[in-house]
């Protein structure tokens, strides 16, 4: 097998809902809390009651701190998700690199069981995972697409297969069933029904194994 590569595809590390870059150790730090006050909310009160001044409150800064880096409570979610994409392919990468061999099964097994466990223990997460919860804009990227982006430049390298349009199909196919059986297997259960997290794992191994391999 191809080793995982060391270096990682290299991403903007500033979420495009910002108005503004932190610069200081300092403004990092309050967008961590403004960001991480956001996500507990999430899962207190649900998006429709989110609100900015909430998310100053719980963060303990001024609103005007939230407002400079987000312009409405949609760019507080977005910038939200966009920092839990980057978590899962870390996770992911993380996991991978640990194993002694990466073979087609291993990785889809990594991919899926690093997304439920996020799912069971993220804050915020079962919200808002990598999209905002709430119809989208014009310009909006479509979270399935980034997310099945993300994954193919992950998983091609290890696994000596080409990053090429097939796979990133195909990926996005497994990434739109798999968003679609895992909303069932937690609406059903609120950790994850473990009978349809089977049948989602078994639907995966069926179909991306073959176009990984």
């Amino acid at each position: 097998m191809v080793p995982v590569p060391q270096s990682r595809p290299t991403h903007p590390p500033t979420p495009p809902a910002l108005r503004r870059t932190p610069v200081q150790q300092r403004s990092a730090e309050r967008l961590t809390r403004i960001l991480d006050a956001c996500a507990e909310l999430l899962d207190e009160t649900g998006y429709e009651q989110l609100s900015t001044r909430a998310v100053a409150v719980r963060a303990g800064v001024p609103i005007g701190s939230v407002y400079r880096f987000f312009g409405n409570k949609r760019a507080l979610a977005a910038a939200l998700a966009h920092r839990n994409l980057d978590r899962y392919a870390e996770r992911i990468t993380a996991r991978l690199a640990a194993l002694p061999a990466i073979d087609a099964r291993r990785a889809i097994d990594t991919v899926l069981d690093e997304y439920i466990g996020m799912k069971r223990t993220v804050p915020g997460f079962a919200l808002v995972d990598f999209g905002v919860p709430a119809p989208g804009e014009a310009g909006d990227d479509d979270p399935n697409h980034l997310v099945a982006g993300r994954l193919c430049e992950l998983l091609a390298p290890p696994l000596g297969r080409a990053d090429d349009e097939i796979l990133r199909r195909k990926i996005l196919v497994g990434v739109e069933a798999t968003d679609a059986l895992l909303q069932l297997a937690f609406r059903t259960d609120p950790s994850g029904d473990p009978a349809l997290i089977a049948e989602t794992r078994a639907l995966l191994h069926a179909y991306l194994a073959p176009a990984l391999s």
